[in-house]
C-alpha cells in the first residue's frame, strides 16, 4: 500500500470556534459510575481533572456516539461530542439512567468550547504536558489535550461563557475540522450513526477502549473483534480533489457492485479536501479506491500518525 503526502493550505496554529460541537452534562453522585456502565472506557478510575476518549454502543457495539470524557468533579461529567447527535444521545443514555443517582442534560450553551492549535495550544498549556487526555485549569478555564494532528499540539479550552478566551490568531472552523481529520481520529456524527464497532474507527489504539473494565451495552461484541482477530475493517486517512461528507460510500476498482467502505468525517478547506475512511483492509492493496463509484474521484490514502496497537 503507497501512502501519499499532504500539505496544508495554512499553518494549523491559533484558536477556533467549534460550532460542530457541543456538551452533555452528566450530573449527580452517581454519574460517573452511570457512564462507566455505559461507555467504552472507564469512568470510575478517572481522577477529578483527567479526560478520556469513549465511544456510546448499542447492544451489536455499533458506535450511537463518541466523547471527550471530563470528568470535572467527582459528581459532574462533561461529554463533548458532536452536535447534531446531542438530543438523541440524551435520550438514549437516559432510558439506562433508572434508579441511578444521575441526570443528562444539554450544557452546550453554559459554556464556551473552543480549538487550540499550534503555539496556542502550547501557550494555554503553559509547560505542562501536550500529550493526549491531560487536563490543566487556568484559572476557572480547563485545556484539555487531544492527539496532535501535522505535528502541531491541539488542545479544547473549556470554561462558562464569561471568561475571556485567550489571545491567538484565529483559525477557521474550516481548518481545524482538517486537523480533527489528519489526527486519525474520527467523531461519530449523525450520519454514520451505528455504522461502526470502535475497531473499525481505530479507537483500541487511541485510548478509547478500556478491555480491562465491566460490561457496558455491546462490550461482548467489541472484546470479540478484537480478541478473535476478526478485524477485517479499518480506518484510514485519504485526500481527495473533490470535497467529501460523512456517509458517503467508498469503492474499489476491484468490485463495482459493493461498496467497500465509508467516509467517517470529512474536512474540506479552501485548498484541501480529507476524509477518515472506514475500509475493507482487503480493498487498501493492489486496488484504487473511488468515492461514490468504482469510477468517482480517486482517493490516495495517507499515512496515519499513530501505530495500530496489536497487543492491548
Amino acid at each position: 500500500m503507497s501512502l501519499n503526502t499532504f500539505s496544508v493550505s495554512a499553518p494549523l496554529n491559533g484558536i477556533a470556534p467549534l460550532p460542530h460541537l457541543g456538551i452533555i452534562r452528566a450530573a449527580g453522585s452517581d454519574a460517573a459510575s452511570f457512564l462507566h456502565n455505559q461507555l467504552t472506557n472507564d469512568v470510575l478510575l478517572m481522577k477529578e481533572g483527567q479526560s478520556r476518549l469513549a465511544a456510546f454502543c448499542n447492544a451489536k457495539g455499533r458506535m450511537q456516539a463518541s466523547f471527550v470524557v471530563y470528568k470535572r468533579s467527582p459528581e459532574e461529567v462533561l461529554l463533548i461530542c458532536r452536535k447534531d447527535l446531542i438530543a438523541q444521545t440524551v435520550k438514549r443514555m437516559s432510558m439506562f439512567v433508572l434508579r441511578a443517582k444521575a441526570k443528562l442534560s444539554d450544557a452546550t450553551d453554559e459554556y464556551q468550547l473552543l480549538g487550540l492549535a499550534g503555539d496556542a495550544a502550547l501557550a494555554a498549556l503553559n509547560g505542562a504536558s501536550a500529550d493526549a487526555w491531560q487536563c490543566h485549569s487556568v484559572g476557572i478555564a480547563d485545556v484539555l489535550t487531544l492527539y496532535p494532528a501535522l505535528t502541531q499540539p491541539r488542545a479544547f479550552w473549556l470554561a462558562p461563557k464569561d471568561v475571556a478566551a485567550p489571545t491567538a490568531p484565529n483559525l477557521s472552523a474550516d481548518l481545524w475540522q482538517v486537523g480533527e481529520v489528519m489526527s486519525g481520529i474520527a467523531w461519530v456524527e449523525l450520519a454514520t450513526f451505528e455504522a461502526f464497532v470502535p475497531q473499525m474507527l481505530n479507537y483500541e489504539s487511541v485510548d478509547g477502549v478500556n478491555f480491562k473494565k465491566g460490561c457496558y451495552p455491546g462490550q461482548e461484541v467489541v472484546a470479540r473483534s478484537q480478541f478473535r482477530g476478526t478485524l477485517k475493517r479499518r480506518a484510514f486517512i485519504a485526500q481527495s480533489a473533490v470535497a467529501m461528507a460523512a456517509g458517503q460510500e467508498v469503492f474499489s476498482s476491484l468490485d463495482a457492485t459493493q461498496p467497500c467502505g465509508l467516509v467517517a468525517q470529512a474536512a474540506n478547506d479552501d485548498a484541501s479536501h480529507v476524509a477518515v475512511l472506514e475500509l475493507q483492509l482487503s480493498a487498501t492493496e493492489n486496488s484504487s479506491l473511488h468515492l461514490g463509484s468504482a469510477d468517482g474521484p480517486v482517493l490516495s490514502l495517507l499515512p496515519l500518525p499513530y501505530a495500530l496497537r496489536d497487543d492491548i
